[in-house]
């Protein structure tokens, strides 16, 4: 498992990224809102001019915007479901400014939340709690684990309280694009052996020739900028091969979710035509 972007001491441009386009959708889309996250954007504190970047121009990149916030809700839909459920344990692989315990507390405190995520990001995003008076509870798991020394997840996990005999649910949100298909089974492989009635959501990018023809321009941008950076993606999967690794890995169930469906489920009758850009689907697996 590993995470996008190189070890630093602040968060991931990704990451960061993530969090202010949340911020946007409040700003410049009209109600009802998908998702509701302003903590985000206090966590990442970017400089005043924020919103004159290229990458958040409000018509440019409104496809992007509003698939962030789809898939966003979508899990934190599916989190309240399983802690519905009875599940106690959440983990979060490359968290990133997830900010779910912050704005959820009534139920991330019924649960214990596990962030995974790169040793300088997690320091700096504990320190930033701190700041902003939000804290740590003793429920919020900060794990740092260092992927590019090799470090196991799985036994950070562990050493942080994470209990295997329980079942979890465990969410990976842009990321399997930047790691090798070899990488992504491994970590499928290591996630099915979680207790029974665990769930995981997953994230892909589709091949280019399986998105609408006006989303793909914005998709070879995404991956220009992401070369750029130097961080290059380089994994794309059709809905059927993620679903046959997933199967090959041991998981009892697994099913694909179109971020198609998720504009029909969030965007449905809106009056301002935001609408998702296709290009990103979901695995949901389940042991």
């Amino acid at each position: 498992m590993a995470t996008a972007g190189k070890q630093t001491d602040g968060p991931d441009s990704t990451a960061v990224r993530v969090a202010l386009w949340r911020a946007m959708h409040l700003q410049v889309d009209a109600p009802p809102h998908v998702l509701v996250d302003e903590i985000g954007l206090q966590l990442a504190a970017p400089d005043e001019g924020w919103r004159a970047r290229p990458d958040m121009d409000p018509a440019g990149t409104s496809g992007f915007r509003a698939a962030i916030v789809a898939r966003a809700r979508f899990i934190e839909e599916m989190v309240v479901e399983q802690a519905g459920r009875g599940v106690v344990q959440y983990v979060i692989l490359g968290a990133g400014l997830d900010t779910f315990a912050q704005r959820r507390p009534e139920i991330a405190s019924r649960m214990r939340v596990f962030e995974v995520d790169q040793p300088g990001p997690q320091t700096w995003k504990r320190k930033r709690l701190i700041e902003l008076g939000l804290g740590v509870p003793d429920w919020l798991r900060l794990v740092p684990v260092d992927f590019e020394a090799s470090e196991s997840w799985s036994e950070q996990l562990a050493a942080a309280g994470f209990d295997p005999r329980l079942p979890a649910v465990v969410v990976s949100t842009g990321v399997t694009m930047y790691l090798t298909k070899d990488a992504t089974a491994a970590t499928l492989r290591q996630l099915a052996g979680l207790a029974a009635g665990s769930t995981l959501a997953m994230t892909f990018l589709l091949p280019t020739e399986l998105l609408d023809v006006a989303d793909r321009p914005g998709l070879q941008a995404s991956e220009r900028g992401a070369r750029a950076a130097g961080t290059p993606f380089i994994s794309f999967y059709t809905p059927q091969e993620m679903l046959t690794l997933a199967r090959e890995a041991g998981f009892d169930g697994a099913q694909h979710v179109a971020g198609t469906s998720l504009a029909e489920r969030y965007f449905a009758g809106r009056s301002d035509g935001l609408r998702p850009s296709s290009g990103e689907d979901l695995l949901v697996a389940t042991t």
